[in-house]
């Protein structure tokens, strides 16, 4: 049965807009409903929720944004911001440095149309310039809004409910879910599955991610995957958009590797993957529990992977400093505007933006 908040907003039946992270095929990070859907569909047990349940962390954004944020329009779509974190603490020291706080290292505006057959997925690189407002530092203060203060950085000053601010300046669009994936429960995920396939047109040998790859197929373990979608300086133009490119290709990969990994029929399988996946995010405290992701997975369960559009958000390098990109105003207002409006994105919005020309090194 669906049920209301306060807020009248739909929950646990996958009604008004969710998170696309569920079921087997599914947009970009969806693996973590996924599972968790597989699992409970196929095993009653208490103790399974128990378990997974335990998994799962929360993050009250609604209480930390408050009412001014834009329209919750309820016209039967469904938008989420997915952040990667590029913490450096604890498990995740192995992956650099701790330089004094978490970035996100990769963010996707999921966009799941009424009726909830297909998707656009939108990515943010981190380093496009950007007018930051002002946010709550999650520890009772206040982060000063900043003119042109890179993306990322939101993630570093204000945590999930700064990231989701900034999304929804940018945009115009109210954010109905947010999910954190975290570097090590990434890794331990592809682990789960048994590997990505992939296919490289290149060489891609990059020092920083540990990643050396030979043109060819490819099965990727966890670190490997992890390699792949933070690679940059080895692919294209050494930029952030390339790398985006990399993590498209490889989302692709890992949606039907998802498909193919035969859950169903193994059990014990289908624990550990749903065990590894509610271990590897930190939802929007209305997904926070075993029976909300299940509901908000089964109500994304009829979108596949042929029916998911992934563009980057249309920039270009700053005039001022090559190392960042500033949005395409006419053409980024078109991505939001199509998405507000729960229409496809037009191909004209990215016909000219800049792409890191790392197109097809991953297949």
């Amino acid at each position: 049965m669906t049920e209301t908040n306060d807020s009248g907003r739909v929950r646990g039946g996958g009604g008004r807009r969710r998170k696309p992270a569920a079921k087997r095929r599914k947009a970009p990070i969806l693996i973590a409903g996924a599972a968790v859907v597989l699992v409970l569909g196929g095993a009653g047990l208490g103790y399974v929720y128990l378990k997974l349940d335990g998994n799962i962390q929360g993050v009250d954004i609604n209480a930390q944004l408050g009412a001014e944020r834009p329209e919750n329009v309820d016209n039967g779509s469904m938008d989420i911001l997915v952040l990667g974190s590029d913490s450096r603490s604890g498990d995740n020291a192995a992956y650099g440095k701790d330089e004094g706080g978490a970035r996100s290292d990769t963010a996707m505006v999921v966009h799941v149309y009424e009726g909830h057959k297909k998707a656009s997925v939108v990515s943010i690189p981190r380093d496009t310039l950007v007018d930051r407002p002002a946010c709550t530092d999650g520890q009772g203060g206040t982060a000063a809004g900043e003119r042109r203060a890179m993306f990322n950085t939101a993630y570093e000053v204000g945590g999930p409910a700064c990231a989701v601010k900034t999304v929804e300046a940018m945009s115009g669009i109210r954010m109905d879910h947010y999910i954190e994936v975290d570097f090590t429960g990434f890794r331990k995920l592809i682990d789960e599955l048994g590997g990505v396939e992939i296919t490289t047109t290149q060489a891609i040998k990059d020092d920083k991610s540990h990643l050396d790859l030979a043109p060819g197929t490819h099965t990727l373990d966890g670190e490997q995957s992890l390699g792949l979608v933070r690679t940059r300086k080895s692919v294209g133009d050494g930029s952030d958009l390339g790398r985006i490119q990399l993590q498209q290709a490889f989302m692709k990969a890992f949606i039907d590797q998802v498909k193919d990994v035969g859950v169903f029929t193994n059990p014990a399988k289908l624990l550990d993957l749903a065990d590894a996946a509610t271990k590897a995010i930190t939802p929007d405290s209305e997904l926070d529990s075993v029976q909300e992701l299940m509901g908000f997975a089964k109500g994304l369960s009829g979108i596949g992977a042929q029916n998911v559009h992934m563009i980057t958000l249309p920039v270009e390098y700053d005039p001022r400093d090559p190392n960042r990109v500033v949005p395409l105003e006419a053409e980024s207002r078109q991505v939001w505007t199509a998405l507000k409006g729960d229409l496809p994105i037009p191909a004209s919005a990215t016909k000219d933006a800049a792409t890191g020309k790392a197109d097809g090194v991953v297949r």
